[in-house]
């Protein structure tokens, strides 16, 4: 396929995996996508597990990928907004359709687990 941002990508499905794949960017996305704009403490608290450190890591890569907007206000103690860019708005179907396969898939194997426990 080519080369983007000095990565090389063998086909599009490749580079979208690499722009939302990882633990929590999909959930990052999600959030703001559903929720609207966050600030960082809000993010965080909705995220139990994430380290500071990994939510400033992934929202600055979603921001390289501008798939993120970050906000700052000039004011003390500073203020960070961050927001879907249109990029961002285009991945909410992705992420609802994943969301829906996931549902459908889980509920697929506990039925069928149900089924091999009963005939055991």
């Amino acid at each position: 396929m080519g080369h983007l941002c000095n990565k090389t990508f063998n086909c599009e499905k490749e580079l979208t995996l690499s722009i939302i794949g990882g633990k929590w960017k999909m959930l990052i996305l999600w959030h703001l996508g559903k929720e609207g704009t966050k600030r960082f403490g809000e993010l965080k608290s909705l995220m139990p597990g994430i380290t500071q450190r990994m939510l400033v890591s992934q929202l600055r890569e979603l921001e390289e990928d501008l798939i993120v907007n970050r906000k700052v206000y000039p004011v003390v103690p500073p203020k960070v907004e961050y927001s879907l860019t249109e990029q961002g708005r285009s991945l909410m179907p992705i992420l609802e359709s994943m969301y829906e396969w996931g549902k459908t898939y889980m509920k697929t194997v506990q039925i069928n687990t149900k089924t091999t426990i009963s005939k055991n």
